[in-house]
């Protein structure tokens, strides 16, 4: 295959046994498979040297975020194409197909945003669907910029796949359970309030954004449609914006 047309895929793992053989299965098709490894202490490194993954190491002292591991590893990537996956997805045979046709044409865009199918208590979440990543880019005209959640900032034409095309999307094997979900809100409600210390926000917001986070999941994106299940994940998304602002207004209050 042509130079320009191969693609890398790169993982960053820590500790991400549980579901590696079966996302390393997903992509073994590809023409590299990179593992960017934070100092596992599990048989992660086992499993990929097992399959027969290139593996790189960027320290986790001193990281409390993965953001500058994945942009250490985008540019340890051999080829110009990269698919950057998380340790718990897969890669359908159909979406492999489509990059590779997509980055056979001459007007092939910079950036693909993959849709990626998430799951709560067993079930297909459609409120978070499509839930868009950008992760499939060409490496020389991508920056991964060292801020949590953020997506790779791409400089060029960036496409969507379709959402109805849902046999292309990522398949997030994570289920995390309603303690999960709360751990997680507390240590990821701490990152944004650097983000939006300039908010002046009271009492409006604080009754305001949980009730339209609320609204948009469980009514505008169909969480209704998703049961008991569905439910409880719209509250915890109004949730996780009431921790946001409580924590802005204690702040300031201290």
């Amino acid at each position: 295959m042509n130079g320009k047309n191969q693609i890398s895929v790169v993982i960053n793992t820590y500790n991400a046994e549980l579901h590696l053989q079966r996302v390393l299965d997903s992509v073994k098709d590809f023409d590299e498979v990179l593992i960017c490894d934070m100092e596992s202490t599990d048989h992660t490194l086992e499993i990929a040297q097992k399959n027969g993954c290139r593996v790189v190491t960027f320290p986790k002292e001193g990281h409390t975020i993965v953001e500058p591991a994945r942009e250490f590893a985008i540019h340890e990537a051999s080829y110009p194409w990269v698919l950057v996956i998380d340790a718990d997805e897969l890669v359908t045979p159909a979406l492999k197909d489509y990059l590779y046709n997509v980055i056979d044409k001459t007007d092939a865009p910079a950036g693909i945003a993959i849709p990626r199918k998430n799951y709560f208590m067993g079930r297909f979440l459609h409120s978070a669907y499509p839930d868009y990543v950008l992760r499939f880019f060409r490496q020389d005209l991508t920056h991964w910029p060292a801020i949590i959640h953020c997506s790779p900032e791409v400089d060029g034409k960036v496409e969507r796949i379709p959402a109805k095309q849902k046999e292309l999307a990522l398949e997030h094997l994570a289920n995390d359970s309603v303690s999960d979900i709360l751990r997680k809100s507390d240590t990821y409600s701490n990152y944004e309030l650097p983000r939006r210390r300039h908010k002046n926000y009271g009492i409006g917001a604080l009754i305001g954004r949980p009730l339209f986070r609320f609204f948009k999941s469980y009514v505008l994106k169909r969480g209704f449609l998703d049961g008991k299940p569905g439910l409880i994940h719209a509250l915890l998304d109004a949730h996780y914006q009431f921790v946001i602002v409580s924590k802005l207004i204690e702040e300031r209050k201290s």
